[in-house]
């Protein structure tokens, strides 16, 4: 049984909607990995995405970046039709989505400067751009003194908040975060997420999926949980709500 807390739903347009979307694999045809999600997301929005392991939380990413389609039903991320768009206009989609990982995913050897200034060259940002908005992001981060290092000389929550400028250093307007704390001791993992909320609070959508109960529970953002491929639950300032 769906849960959903109307009690303050954000006006405006959706900058993410999924439209009864159901995701089947050709290895388990009888066991949907997502099956008749519904939901929307507003811009500036800050949520989690909770469920167990098999719950469906990485198909929800993978067919949001467009990195699969779905089986049934229809995506909508700012106004663009997921489901029918070319593959020649993907990449262009993913410039207006900004991507964070549990294990990180720097260059090993290249500096701090060069992992976030890699994410400028790729799509042709000119050297201005990358000269100012390379240093800029880092300050925010708070990696204004580990521009010359190289990440094997940094800490797991440094090398975390390297990522995120990575991700964000584009300025896209929604940031997806997949168990972003995962491999992070919890107080390092606090810092990360006041981070993500001073992202947040720039105006950036910022998604993230966790196991991090504790977090969770603390922050009482707006939670969608999945189950076995179902949306459960879509509670405004909620909680984990799974055993673990």
């Amino acid at each position: 049984m769906l849960e959903v807390d109307e009690t303050s739903a954000p006006l405006g347009t959706p900058v993410i909607t999924f439209d009864h979307v159901t995701k089947v694999y050709p290895a388990q045809p009888n066991k949907p990995a997502l099956n008749d999600v519904s939901l929307q997301i507003y811009a500036g929005e800050f949520l989690f995405l909770v469920g167990h392991s098999g719950s469906g939380k990485s198909t929800f990413i993978r067919l949001l970046t467009r990195e699969i389609k779905p089986s049934e039903g229809k995506i909508y991320v700012a106004d663009e039709d997921l489901t029918t768009m070319r593959n020649w206009r993907v990449p262009y989609l993913r410039r207006n989505i900004g991507c964070v990982f549990q294990d990180f995913k720097l260059l090993p050897n290249k500096t701090v400067f060069e992992n976030v200034a890699f994410a400028l060259e790729v799509i042709g940002k000119s050297r201005h751009v990358i000269k100012t908005q390379v240093p800029e992001v880092l300050r925010l981060v708070g990696l204004s003194e580990k521009l010359n290092s190289y990440p094997d000389q940094l800490s797991g929550g440094q090398q975390q908040r390297v990522s995120i400028a990575r991700a964000i250093v584009n300025r896209p307007p929604l940031l997806i975060c997949d168990e972003p704390t995962g491999n992070l001791d919890p107080q390092t993992s606090r810092g990360i997420m006041d981070l993500l909320e001073r992202i947040n609070r720039t105006g950036t959508t910022v998604l993230i999926a966790t196991h991090d109960r504790e977090m969770v529970d603390n922050m009482r953002r707006r939670v969608i949980a999945l189950d076995r491929g179902h949306l459960t639950r879509d509670q405004d300032r909620g909680v984990y709500g799974f055993d673990v």
